[in-house]
């Protein structure tokens, strides 16, 4: 069976169990989806697989649209939202399934599974024994009882060899004897994926099926049930995996994947969390990096979608959450920074808070480093030394000398007016009289008055911080 797709209709979803974080691979999934659907006026459907009871962590639905409302990813129709196909909650559609299943039933299609564990388990022995491969279909029951609910329901399959086509991984075939018989619905009543899963797209109309790389091996058995059903196949694509930094594994926790929330929270925007994970095996076989959500929804497509798997770069993910945040106006970067305020700017003005984010704005990584970058600011540094003698340069010279520099930088300062042209000038000629490099002299009166890792242009710092609090912080750092 072809599938004859009406590119009007393009209808994609995303059907996550809840089953606790949203991690990179799940987003990249949806946002590809969502792509697909966005550039095409089609429509993203949000499902939920929770077929598997024992599984589901409590408020991971909740979280899962949390997630994808805060990337921007908006679903047409899912849980909350409505739509003509729902419910949209696989533990809600269960008559659904029965139905479906009593077509197969009908065409003897399916059977009632006789067997208990144990009797399996003695099967697959028996075959391990011979060394061959185990297959269900090897143990159908010649006169199976009518189905009841009480027992697991089994799809009679009828194997044969598929070819298809995958939008990413090209022609793709398999023979016959990759295709079994699976369950359909267990013994609790409800369904099982591989069966759920083909029901609900036909159902909701899917026009494309995209997924992880760890569906490709059951193909020929969804092929099956498809015909078996009368239904024709979706467009498919198939994701490859997103691979730890090393990049010889998948992706897994304990290489440090976090919840896409997480992110956020840590001040990455939800614009670079896009073009990152959209970067993750997917280019437009241009140079381009940066793309806005605009150039994305503009220039996807599954045809470059890579074969391969993607390396998991968080170096490379915090230049671009920089590059993204210098993208914005000021006003749209002071909206997004006002939980990331260090305490001590509780009473300062807005105008005062702006100014200081103009600054800062180039430096900042991600949002979180507001604090840090702009703290001093607001409230009086403790001196840290420790700080000088760890600095890869100031650390080669002796107290003393760190000293006659500051109070070279006082005496200075004190005759400057300050502006930033005047400061810069007066910092310029202090590298003449101290004979040092910018690396020390800069580094040193930087830390002085900031005591902060680091800190925006040493000139605009000092004018916005002001001459009397320049001058009192150089003179504290001498005591």
């Amino acid at each position: 069976m072809t599938h004859t797709h009406n590119p009007l209709k393009i209808r994609t979803r995303f059907a996550p169990s809840p089953t606790g974080f949203m991690h990179v691979g799940s987003v990249r999934t949806a946002l590809f989806a969502w792509l697909l659907a966005r550039q095409n006026d089609g429509a993203f459907i949000l499902r939920l697989e929770d077929t598997d009871q024992k599984r589901e962590v409590a408020g991971s639905a909740e979280h899962i649209a949390t997630t994808l409302n805060a990337l921007g990813l908006h679903y047409t129709e899912g849980p909350g939202v409505g739509g003509p196909h729902g419910p949209y909650k696989q533990s809600e559609r269960l008559a659904i399934y029965k139905e479906w299943a009593q077509k197969l039933i009908d065409s003897g299609r399916a059977y009632a599974d006789p067997y208990t564990t144990d009797q399996l388990t003695e099967f697959r022995d028996a075959a391990k024994a011979e060394k061959r491969a185990f297959l269900y279909r090897d143990h159908r029951p010649e006169n199976p009882l009518e189905w009841d609910g009480s027992t697991p329901l089994r799809f009679k399959s009828e194997p044969q060899s598929y070819q298809w086509h995958d939008e990413v991984m090209g022609n793709l075939s398999t023979g016959p004897e990759v295709v079994d018989d699976f369950i359909l619905i267990k013994s609790d009543g409800f369904p099982t994926y591989n069966f759920a899963h083909i029901v609900d797209d036909a159902e909701m109309q899917i026009s494309h099926v995209i997924r992880g790389q760890e569906f490709i091996s059951s193909m020929a058995n969804y092929l099956n049930l498809y015909d078996a059903l009368g239904i024709e196949w979706p467009i498919f694509a198939t994701m490859p995996h997103i691979m730890a930094e090393a990049g010889n594994k998948k992706l897994g926790k304990r290489d440090g994947a976090k919840d896409i929330l997480e992110y956020l929270k840590e001040g990455y925007l939800h614009e670079t969390m896009l073009n990152f994970i959209a970067s993750l095996g997917w280019n437009d076989g241009t140079e381009q990096e940066l793309f806005s959500v605009e150039e994305l929804i503009e220039k996807f497509s599954l045809g470059r979608v890579h074969h391969s798997g993607a390396r998991f770069d968080v170096k490379r993910l915090e230049w671009m959450n920089g590059q993204h945040i210098r993208q914005l106006s000021l006003e749209d970067l002071a909206q997004r920074v006002e939980a990331f305020w260090p305490p001590s700017a509780a009473t300062a003005s807005s105008d005062e808070k702006h100014r200081i984010l103009s600054l800062v704005q180039d430096r900042l990584k991600t949002l979180a480093d507001l604090s840090v970058l702009t703290d001093y600011f607001f409230s009086e540094p403790a001196p840290d030394w420790s700080m000088v003698d760890e600095n890869k340069q100031l650390g080669k010279l002796e107290r003393p000398q760190h000293k006659a520099i500051l109070h070279e930088a006082i005496a200075a300062l004190e005759k400057t007016e300050f502006t930033p042209d005047d400061i810069q000038a007066t910092l310029n000629q202090l590298l003449e009289s101290t004979g040092q490099k910018p690396v020390i002299v800069f580094s040193l009166i930087r830390l002085a008055v900031s005591w902060a890792p680091f800190s925006p242009a040493l000139n605009d710092t000092l004018a916005v911080l002001g001459k009397e609090t320049v001058l009192q912080r150089l003179r504290t750092a001498l005591v």
